[in-house]
């Protein structure tokens, strides 16, 4: 069910606008945050949490600028796993470092890979070398790495812009 904007009181809207940019890179970017709307850390911490659980804050996440970062080859591990090993070895990819996701789809006959993992790296060999790494951990020996070749979007949802 939609969240009527009128159920968001004035303070939670600015809460929104801050946390829909890029946080700063500090040790206590919601302390800047909290500062900016004329609160305090807690307060802020305690209204996004509140905002979770009425189901008005759908999720918070991080956007990894990874070809600023030094991370210029990317590739989508996409692994033909047993479902009943899916979740299990799930976890595991997502142990790495060099993962950001890890995600189930649906198989369809002409397209039989169920798990997929974001691996990033310096080098195609950084790549290659997570993939055999968690091929030779597992026992998975069926896998495909799809490399980018371009970034057509990486932008946040925007909900609030200006004060309303």
């Amino acid at each position: 069910m939609p969240v009527e904007i009128d159920e968001i009181d004035k303070i939670d809207k600015a809460i929104i606008r801050e946390v829909q940019e890029d946080l700063s890179l500090e040790a206590r970017p919601y302390r800047k945050i909290a500062e900016k709307i004329g609160i305090t850390e807690d307060e802020l911490l305690t209204r996004l949490n509140r905002l979770d659980e009425e189901g008005k804050l759908r999720r918070m996440g991080v956007i990894l600028h990874h070809r600023e970062s030094g991370y210029s080859f990317n590739g989508m591990g996409a692994w033909i796993i047993p479902e009943e090993k899916r979740e299990e070895i799930g976890k595991l990819m997502a142990t790495y470092d060099e993962i950001s996701h890890v995600y189930e789809r649906p198989t369809y006959p002409d397209w039989p890979y169920s798990l997929f993992s974001m691996i990033h790296g310096r080098s195609k060999e950084d790549v290659e070398r997570v993939a055999k790494d968690i091929s030779k951990k597992t026992g998975i020996e069926e896998y495909t790495i799809l490399y980018s070749t371009e970034q057509l979007k990486k932008v946040s949802m925007k909900y609030f812009r200006e004060e309303e």
